[in-house]
């Protein structure tokens, strides 16, 4: 399976750390930047509604909201096409997932391709935040043959709508972005993806949620320890397959992208598994948890940075709990 290209959209309107708290939530600068590294995220409600309601009622976000799951997604997806030289015609296949879906149906990959004038099956596949590298991990277990030339995969996640902007814990975490990248299985593109993996232990399930109609929680303290577990793990794994096949590459010649739930947490991964700096790329000091469009988000950024190398690991995780990677090899 190769990746053609890959695009991103954030939303224009931000939210720094001063902008929360003039929200009045009991928090500073100083304290957001020690405990989670993040200075400002993106999104897609007017900062005057959340001045007035600081989000209490989330049906009311999805009115206020200033673009839908797939305007961003579509977005995203134009900035990968362009880049990889397609139309939207070209497209075969659309696969979407993320964290917080506009609808329970219509299926959200509907709805991007509707947005994008593609006619061609469309189908969700999602995980939460580790939802890229699992579609990843079933497409390229597919038969080549029974895949389209082109597919489209579009991640899309506007959380700040489920967010409750009194609760300081969620709130100086979460951004909004779509992600969108275009695979083959038959032509040759930039990246090749050589290994991937998927786990999950469904008893967390409860550790991370999002209701239907209700804000997003989560148990903190013990989601972070095993996104720091299962994200150093998952990238450990994908390095040694990497250097199995490539006896002479070192360990840091492999570029480590991971779910960008916030920097702390991203540094404690990179410190486990000993990543050079200079082999650590991340945006959530600046973009926030983008969920699902987190990971992929980050090398559709550096799309043309040759800094990225020859390898790089994509690791993520997510509610459910799951947890997914993708080694991806230079052509």
């Amino acid at each position: 399976m190769f990746l053609h290209a890959l695009g991103h959209f954030h939303p224009p309107n931000l939210l720094t750390n001063a902008f929360l708290e003039e929200l009045g939530l009991e928090t500073s600068d100083a304290w957001i930047l020690e405990r989670v590294g993040i200075r400002s995220r993106h999104t897609v409600l007017p900062l005057d509604y959340l001045r007035q309601t600081r989000n209490r009622d989330v049906r009311a976000a999805q009115e206020a909201a200033l673009f839908s799951n797939a305007q961003t997604g579509a977005h995203a997806a134009r900035v990968a096409l362009e880049r990889a030289g397609l139309k939207p015609s070209d497209i075969g296949l659309v696969v979407a997932g993320g964290c917080s879906p506009d609808e329970c149906i219509p299926a959200e990959s509907n709805r991007v391709a509707q947005e994008l004038g593609i006619d061609a099956p469309a189908v969700d596949l999602q995980s939460a935040c580790s939802s890229f590298c699992t579609q990843l991990h079933f497409l390229t277990g597919m038969r080549p043959e029974r895949l389209p030339e082109y597919v489209l995969v579009v991640n899309m996640d506007n959380s700040t709508r489920v967010v409750d902007y009194t609760d300081r814990s969620s709130a100086v975490l979460w951004g909004d972005g779509s992600s969108a990248a275009v695979l083959s299985a038959r032509v040759p593109g930039r990246w090749r993806i050589t290994e991937t993996r998927l786990a999950g232990d469904p008893s967390g399930a409860d550790k991370v949620r999002v209701p239907r109609i209700g804000h997003f929680t989560q148990h903190g303290a013990e989601v972070q320890k095993f996104a720091i577990r299962r994200a150093g793990e998952t990238f450990l794994e994908l390095r040694a397959d990497y250097l199995a096949r490539h006896p002479d590459r070192g360990a840091g010649d492999v570029t480590f992208i991971g779910h960008q739930a916030n920097l702390r947490m991203l540094e404690a991964v990179q410190r486990r598994c000993e990543v050079p700096e200079s082999r650590h790329f991340f945006n959530v000091h600046v973009r926030g948890n983008t969920g699902a469009a987190g990971a992929p988000g980050v090398l559709s950024e550096h799309w043309d940075d040759p800094g990225l190398g020859d390898a790089l690991v994509l690791s993520v995780v997510g509610s459910g709990l799951t947890w997914a990677g993708a080694l991806l090899e230079r052509t």
